[in-house]
């Protein structure tokens, strides 16, 4: 069992001063969106060194974790972002299945996977998108057969992050092949390492791979491992969403202000923040980042839950963060577009700006947040 652990900021503060040093301390500021082939066994080895602290599953109620509050979480990923943590790997099964576990899983489910994710032992993927159905979910054809005890699952999933490193992979799976659109979904955990599972790299803009295909060739999930009944598959993933934008996003954005500090800094040094018209879009800029962070807060200690909350979220950071990689490209000025060396020795702003091109587009397109709203809204109303 993990050590009793204090969430005060300087405790945390001095654990991770203490600990991200030696070994550990090439990890400092790498990894995360645009940087996840960094150092990838020596995170994962990091990864476990939190579980063994017990800094994995902080939000997780009482037996399954510490039970932390709202506001002692919020301490906890601002201190590591601030200390420069490394991006997480451990937090797909963290933040997306262990809630989706604790709420509809069984006893047996939440025994079997949720130490292993808490001590990091075990990493997971999510196996939502599709060719054909990516923000257009319901469209899922990936199709699994129950077979005598076990599922035997067929298809193909895309944009999948970290396959390549995960142990297991949660896939929405048609199990009732006369059903269409929403009906018809199972939740099945599927592990990775076995015959019928090939994950290929998808190459992007950064010239590195973050994002995989994974195809699903008879591959073979035990009977019991399908979270909640079979055909109820969109209820559970949709509730797994509902968990995709919590508290971590506050630390998402003390990595946005390390980035934003980083364009201040670059302009200052070389004159273009005496520009008046660069100066106001750094003004924009800092003032967007407030607004991400207000809404955050006040989404996250509201009494009851925002139906449009993550979806207005989603929207807000994407194109902050677009105009961002776009001003940090403008503040360089055109020898920000030469590349130090081919094909993918990238400086900062040149990722920054690359990798952003696709924030409005993964984790939801704007497009498909825009009907959540205006469903969840516009169409209460109406009824």
């Amino acid at each position: 069992m993990a050590p009793e652990i204090s969430l005060r900021a300087p405790d945390i503060r001095a654990w991770l001063r203490d600990h991200l040093t030696g070994e550990f301390a090439p990890l400092v500021g790498t990894g995360g969106p645009g940087r996840e082939h960094e150092h990838l066994d020596l995170r994962a080895r990091w990864e476990r060194v939190l579980g063994a602290a017990g800094w994995i599953g902080l939000g997780w109620p009482a037996p399954y974790g510490r039970g932390a509050s709202i506001a002692e979480q919020v301490v906890f990923f601002e201190e590591y972002a601030r200390a420069g943590g490394p991006g997480r790997l451990s937090h797909i099964g963290e933040y997306l299945l262990a809630p989706t576990l604790i709420e509809h899983g069984t006893d047996a489910q939440r025994r079997r996977f949720l130490p292993p994710i808490a001590s990091a032992s075990e990493l997971w993927c999510q196996g939502y998108s599709e060719p054909g159905a990516g923000s257009d979910l319901a469209g899922v054809r990936t199709r699994a057969t129950l077979d005598g005890d076990r599922w035997l699952v067929t298809g193909q999933k895309v944009w999948t992050s970290l396959a390549h490193v995960a142990d297991w992979c949660f896939v929405l799976a048609r199990t009732d092949p006369a059903s269409t659109r929403k009906a018809g979904l199972s939740y099945l955990l599927v592990p990775m390492h076995q015959p019928g599972v090939t994950v290929r790299p998808i190459v992007q803009l950064t010239g590195t791979s973050e994002f995989n295909e994974v195809f699903f060739d008879g591959a073979v999930a035990d009977a019991d491992l399908v979270v909640g009944a079979p055909g109820d598959g969109w209820r559970i993933a949709t509730s797994t969403l509902s968990y995709e934008r919590g508290v971590a996003t506050l630390g998402q954005q003390l990595g946005f202000a390390r980035e934003l500090a980083a364009v201040v800094a670059a302009a200052r040094a070389n004159g273009t923040f005496d520009d008046p018209v660069v100066a106001d879009r750094i003004a924009d800029a800092w003032a967007g980042l407030q607004g991400l962070r207000h809404h955050a807060l006040r989404t996250l200690s509201a009494t009851s839950p925002d139906p449009t909350g993550a979806s207005v979220a989603k929207l807000l950071w994407a194109g902050w963060h677009q105009r961002l990689g776009e001003l940090a490209m403008d503040v360089g000025g055109p020898l920000s577009t030469v590349l130090a060396e081919a094909p993918d020795d990238l400086t900062d702003s040149q990722r920054l700006f690359l990798f952003t091109r696709a924030d409005t587009i993964y984790g939801g397109s704007d497009e498909i947040q825009r009907n959540i709203v205006a469903d969840r809204v516009l169409g209460r109303v109406q009824r």
